[in-house]
C-alpha cells in the first residue's frame, strides 16, 4: 500500500501555538519509508520546529528534488506550499520561486545523493547566491532509492552491504557550505532531537542561505554477509513465483549527551558513529576560518562535529543583493511591469 490517510479525529487537549494549530496541523501523510529511518526523526523535528516558532503552514514553501529525503515533504507540512523537482535541480527551483514571491519561508530539503552528487552545481550556486532559505541535507552516505550504493559523502574506507570498499574520497558539504559563503552552517544527527530542533528553528529565522547537514542512518542496507536470515541469502536460495520485498522493522536510533563531550553512536549494523556536540565556551560560530580549522581537526580525529558551526548574523540575502522591490515579483501589476519607453529610455542612458 503507498498510501494510508490519517485519522482525521484531533484529540481535544492537544498543546495549541500561539496561532491556535496544534502540531497535527503541521504533519504530512503517513510516512512510508522504512520503518526506524532518520529521515522521518528529522520530519518530526521540522513539524515541530515550525508548531514552535508560530509558522503559519501557508507561508511556507517546500521543495525537493530525488530520493528518500526528497520524499519526506509528503510526511510534513501538509497544507503548505510544495514542490518536488528532478534530480539535482531543487537549489535552482527554489531560486527563481524565492524571487517572484520573496513573502514566503523556503524550506529546501535533499539528500546526499540529490545534492552531493548529480546537484553538487545547484547546491553551490544557492549557496554563494545567497538565496534566501533553510537548505537541509538528509545525510545517509547511501543511495537508498538504489540498493545502497556509495554516495558522494561515503567516507572512504566505508564497507558497502555488498562488502565493497569505498576508495573515494568524501565530500564535506559543510565545508563547501563555509567556503562557499553561506551564512549560518550545522550539522546534526536525526537520533538528537534536543539538538535538531532548535537548530532548524534557527535555521528559519535566519536571513540568508542556512545549510544544515544531517546525518540520517539507513536502517535497511545493514544486514551483513554470511547471515541465512539475509535478504540477499534468501533470495539466493528461494524459488520464488513473484518478486517481493519486506523491510524489517527497526528501532529508531537516540542519543542524548553533553555539549562538549563525545558519543560513540551504535547503528543497526554494528558500525559506530563518533559524535561530537560543540561547546559554547570553546567554539565561537561567527569566526568562518576557526570553523574550518576546527572541522578538518576534529575531522582527522575520526569525529563529526555537530551543533551551528558558523553564523554572520549580518549577512545580506539575494534579495538584497539584486536590489529587488519590496512588493514580491508575482504581485506586480502590467502597469508597474511595463511602464513605458520613456522609462526605458532613462534606463538605457544610464547604461551609456
Amino acid at each position: 500500500m503507498t498510501f494510508l490517510p490519517k485519522p482525521k479525529l484531533h484529540h481535544p487537549e492537544l498543546a495549541e501555538n500561539a496561532l491556535g494549530y496544534t502540531r497535527r496541523d503541521y504533519e504530512g501523510a503517513i510516512s512510508t519509508l522504512c520503518a526506524g529511518c532518520g529521515h522521518d526523526s528529522i520530519s518530526a523535528a521540522i513539524v515541530r520546529a515550525c508548531f514552535e516558532l508560530d509558522l503559519p503552514p501557508h507561508r511556507i514553501a517546500k521543495l525537493s528534488g530525488i530520493g528518500c529525503s526528497s520524499k519526506t515533504p509528503t510526511y510534513f507540512l501538509g497544507n503548505s506550499h510544495g514542490f518536488n523537482s528532478v534530480h539535482g535541480r531543487m537549489p535552482s527551483v527554489l531560486t527563481g520561486a524565492n524571487l517572484a514571491n520573496r513573502d514566503l519561508v523556503y524550506l529546501g530539503v535533499s539528500g546526499d545523493g540529490d545534492s552531493a552528487s548529480i546537484g553538487l552545481g545547484q547546491f553551490a550556486h544557492a549557496m554563494r547566491r545567497g538565496v534566501n532559505m533553510t537548505y537541509i541535507v538528509m545525510n545517509n552516505g547511501v543511495y537508498g532509492l538504489t540498493k545502497g550504493q556509495f554516495s558522494a559523502t561515503s567516507d572512504k574506507g566505508a564497507k558497502s552491504k555488498s562488502g565493497a570498499i569505498n576508495r573515494d574520497e568524501a565530500i564535506d558539504l559543510v565545508g563547501l557550505a563555509l567556503q562557499l559563503g553561506a551564512s549560518f552552517v550545522g550539522r546534526s544527527f536525526s537520533g538528537d532531537k534536543a539538538q535538531l530542533v532548535p537548530l532548524i528553528k534557527a535555521a528559519l529565522s535566519h536571513k540568508g542561505p542556512a545549510f544544515i547537514d544531517c546525518i540520517s542512518p539507513c536502517v535497511t542496507f545493514n544486514n551483513h554477509q554470511g547471515s541465512t536470515k539475509s535478504f540477499d541469502y534468501v533470495r539466493a536460495h528461494n524459488e520464488a513465483v513473484n518478486f517481493l520485498d519486506v523491510i524489517p522493522a527497526r528501532e529508531e536510533i537516540t542519543v542524548a549527551f553533553e555539549p562538549g563531550s563525545v558519543e560513540i553512536v551504535r547503528q543497526h549494523d554494528g558500525s559506530l558513529l563518533k559524535l561530537r556536540k560543540l561547546d559554547d565556551t570553546d567554539y565561537n560560530p561567527r569566526d568562518r576560518l576557526a570553523a574550518m580549522s576546527f572541522l578538518a581537526k576534529h575531522r582527522e580525529a575520526g569525529e563529526i562535529v555537530t551543533g551551528l558551526l558558523y553564523i554572520n548574523p549580518e549577512e545580506t540575502e539575494l534579495h538584497d543583493q539584486l536590489g529587488t522591490t519590496e512588493t514580491p515579483l508575482n504581485s506586480l501589476t502590467e502597469a508597474e511591469l511595463c511602464p513605458g519607453s520613456a522609462v526605458l529610455a532613462k534606463l538605457n542612458a544610464t547604461l551609456r
